[in-house]
């Protein structure tokens, strides 16, 4: 794919999804002393999941590792599809397209490993993250700047508000609502 991607398309988008580690974490998996997992989550990329809902989109986690830490950071932005523990991404994307009564192509996804690959060959715009593996980065319309971790998320929004002409009104806004 790799054309990069088209404007209509973009203005279309109404759901951004997006896996969990490798893209809103650096992809490390950290463990405290009692097993307990510790993730990092840029704030950018918080921050970029909040000015897209304010201006109307919807947003949604599907990985394939369960995490109480990441259901947690995301009841906390807000995100209105949270689905954790799941390897047959494919199967969930087609029932939250199916209940939110949508089609492939209003949706973002965003990826950085093969589980990914059945969602982004069918969404309307796929996105990976710079540090991606290759033959992710191979399929996709988009590959970011960022690396996983990093404020990719943010990177993908704010090209989603741009092409939706919303972007200049939260700069405008200094972010606040």
């Amino acid at each position: 794919m790799n054309d990069g991607p088209e404007a209509e398309v973009l203005r279309g988008i109404r759901l951004l999804l997006t896996d969990v580690d490798g893209v809103l974490t650096n992809g490390h998996l950290h463990f405290d002393s009692t097993g307990r997992e510790v993730k990092v989550f840029h704030v950018h990329d918080g921050a970029g999941i909040v000015y897209w809902h304010r201006y109307g989109g919807m947003s949604g986690l599907v990985s394939g590792r369960g995490s109480e830490v990441v259901q947690l950071r995301g009841k906390e932005l807000g995100m209105h599809e949270i689905h954790l523990g799941h390897h047959d991404k494919r199967g969930v994307f087609e029932e939250i397209l199916e209940r939110r009564t949508l089609s492939a192509h209003q949706v973002a996804y965003v990826g950085d490993d093969l589980l990914d690959l059945p969602i982004l060959r069918q969404v309307g715009f796929a996105a990976a993250p710079q540090d991606a593996r290759p033959e992710v980065r191979e399929q996709v319309h988009y590959v970011a700047r960022s690396a996983g971790g990093q404020g990719v998320i943010r990177e993908i929004v704010e090209l989603l508000l741009k092409a939706q002409d919303k972007w200049d009104e939260v700069v405008r806004k200094g972010g606040l609502p």
